[in-house]
């Protein structure tokens, strides 16, 4: 196995262990960071989930870079990306870090992407690769979820989240919009 898939796999590994953070809330008691009250479990989560979304980067840069893109990655990598953002997500819901609605939003985009990308490869092969607004969407999503877990200070997390609403909703209209050959004559 190569050293971006490996980081992919370690990417998922790391998912459970971002859970089992937040779920078992370690005794360290809360912390005052102007005016907001986290946890150490909070910011162990956010280390964990920055090191997880770095890894992101990473393994991509290091397959384009050393001509290492195999099948398991371009599977794989896309997969844990949404594992990772949709887990961490649905925890931000369930502490009250983030509104339900946005979220669902963000989640049934992700879902609808995927399925118009595995829809591309059953049809003729193409792999939907991703675009700018896509890689925005990306990585202010994961920004968000950072700066939530460390008590949105200063609002940060909570303009990313909504800056991530925004290009969630432009990428997934134009990935669908560039594809719309793909459903000519069935609507």
């Amino acid at each position: 196995m190569n050293l971006p898939n490996r980081l992919t796999v370690f990417r998922i590994i790391l998912i459970p262990v971002f859970m089992l953070v937040l779920i078992f809330n370690f005794p360290a008691g809360q912390l005052q960071v102007l005016e907001t009250n986290i946890t150490f479990s909070h910011i162990l989560a956010a280390v964990i989930f920055a090191v997880a979304s770095y890894t992101d980067y990473l393994d991509g840069h290091i397959a384009r870079a050393r001509g290492l893109v195999t099948n398991f990655g371009k599977f794989a990598d896309p997969l844990a990306d949404k594992m990772l953002v949709m887990t961490a997500f649905i925890f931000m819901v369930s502490m009250n870090l983030a509104p339900s609605w946005v979220i669902a939003i963000i989640v049934c985009r992700e879902l609808a992407v995927t399925g118009l990308r595995l829809l591309l490869v059953e049809m003729d092969g193409e792999v939907l690769a991703a675009k700018m607004p896509g890689k925005i969407k990306t990585a202010t999503q994961m920004l968000s979820i950072i700066f939530l877990l460390l008590g949105d200070i200063y609002y940060i997390g909570t303009v990313l989240l909504y800056l991530c609403l925004i290009f969630t909703i432009y990428s997934g209209w134009d990935y669908f919009y560039q594809s719309r050959d793909v459903f000519k004559g069935e609507l």
